[in-house]
């Protein structure tokens, strides 16, 4: 059956994660075919040959690149992993923070703000410190840690003369203190496949940012919120941040819907890139 399937998967460049499922893809002898964002253009009001694709994966880097492929994609009626509402909820922070509110998943407390001075007001409503981030963004970049007032006043102005709209809206987050690690817990469909803690004596535990992985056992409380979180961003294949907290237990802190997995993979010793392969076949199979 999986030799009638036509995947295409929509990529930026081929990084590890993309040999490994490509990789995945051979060895079922799929057709599949990249697809190089950079390449390819939509002629929006007629599919064409899009219409050949039973599923497509989206792993483009660029949010805005991903997401517009996906709203069109969803237009058509092409199913896509994941689906253009999850990457867009997943992608904005406060969407990301609303729909797990509304769901009941734990998370940090968050405050939005659409002016420096309404922005200060809330900091010093939530205390010192906070962690003021990008509404959009990704790999810890523009996050900040403000310690007091000075700083928050000098980080407000500075963002407030960037121009960008996305500048002018202030996400601002409490900072809670780790024990030196984070959890990126990685689900699959209605599944938590493996998780691995991120350690790093800084503040921003990111892999990219120069942490390490090490293996997270996954307990019931660890797969419940990883599950919850997944269910209310939508479900698919994605990754779970969760923080620690030394009183109110795990906490999520963001749901990454591109997910990277080039340490997960050989520290868990678990195929993530087989895994997401396997889901995007069954969603295929389901139009096909």
């Amino acid at each position: 059956m999986d030799k009638r399937l036509k995947i295409g998967v929509l990529y930026s460049r081929v990084r590890v994660e993309e040999k490994w499922i490509f990789a995945a893809m051979e060895r079922r002898g799929l057709d599949y075919e990249r697809l190089d964002d950079r390449r390819i253009y939509f002629d929006v009001e007629n599919p064409g040959d899009w219409l050949q694709y039973d599923a497509i994966l989206e792993r483009s880097i660029s949010y805005a690149r991903g997401l517009y492929a996906l709203r069109i994609l969803s237009s058509w009626g092409i199913p896509t992993v994941n689906t253009f509402a999850v990457a867009e909820a997943c992608g904005d922070k406060l969407a990301t923070t609303t729909a797990l509110s509304q769901h009941g998943v734990p998370q940090p407390r968050a405050f939005t703000a659409f002016t420096t001075e309404a922005a200060l007001e809330a900091i010093e409503f939530l205390g010192y410190p906070v962690v003021l981030k990008p509404v959009v963004g990704s790999w810890g970049r523009l996050l900040a840690k403000i310690n007091d007032r000075d700083a928050a006043e000098a980080l407000l102005e500075h963002k407030s003369v960037l121009g960008s709209y996305q500048h002018s809206i202030f996400y601002i987050q409490e900072f809670i203190e780790k024990p030196g690690r984070d959890i990126r817990a990685f689900v699959v469909g209605d599944r938590t496949i493996t998780a691995i803690y991120r350690k790093s004596p800084h503040w921003i535990t990111n892999t990219a940012r120069g942490a390490e992985g090490e293996i997270c056992p996954l307990t019931p409380d660890l797969e419940e919120i990883c599950a919850k979180a997944a269910q209310a961003m939508g479900g698919g294949v994605l990754a779970v941040d969760v923080i620690e907290h030394p009183e109110r237990g795990f906490l999520v802190n963001e749901v990454n819907h591109t997910l990277e997995f080039h340490t997960a993979q050989p520290t868990s010793g678990v195929d993530i890139g087989d895994m997401i392969v396997d889901y995007v076949v069954s969603v295929a199979q389901n139009r096909a």
